[in-house]
């Protein structure tokens, strides 16, 4: 079956960086966008950001734009999401997806993972 297990969440200072990790089995990994998305307490779910095929096919959220890098390695079927400059309002479990096919700018995706809290302190 299809699996995305999440890694690399923790408590970081404001200002600080956390790497995130998403493995992924059960799929071809190299024909799925993947995505990250997160949701805080007291929030709906929202993206962060998605990459398709490689880094010349990446879409951010504006929130998180030039502070967060989203990349693959598509022969280690894995995701990553390095965040820096973190603050506060970046508290969130954060969530992989993956989507099959080219689809960078939608919210539908097929599978998800279980997700990895981040919690930044001020």
């Amino acid at each position: 079956q299809v699996q995305l297990v999440e890694s690399g969440g923790g408590l970081v200072q404001a200002g600080g960086s956390l790497r995130l990790s998403c493995a992924v089995s059960g799929l071809t990994f190299s024909r799925y966008t993947m995505g990250w998305f997160r949701q805080a307490p007291g929030k709906e779910r929202e993206f962060v950001a998605a990459i398709y095929w490689s880094e010349d096919s990446t879409y951010y959220a504006d929130s998180v734009k030039g502070r967060f890098t989203i990349s693959r390695d598509n022969a280690k079927n894995t995701v990553y999401l390095q965040m820096n400059s973190l603050n506060p309002e970046d508290t969130a479990v954060y969530s992989c997806a993956a989507k099959y096919g080219y689809y960078l700018h939608g919210y539908d995706y097929n599978y998800w993972g279980q997700g990895t809290q981040v919690t930044v302190s001020s």
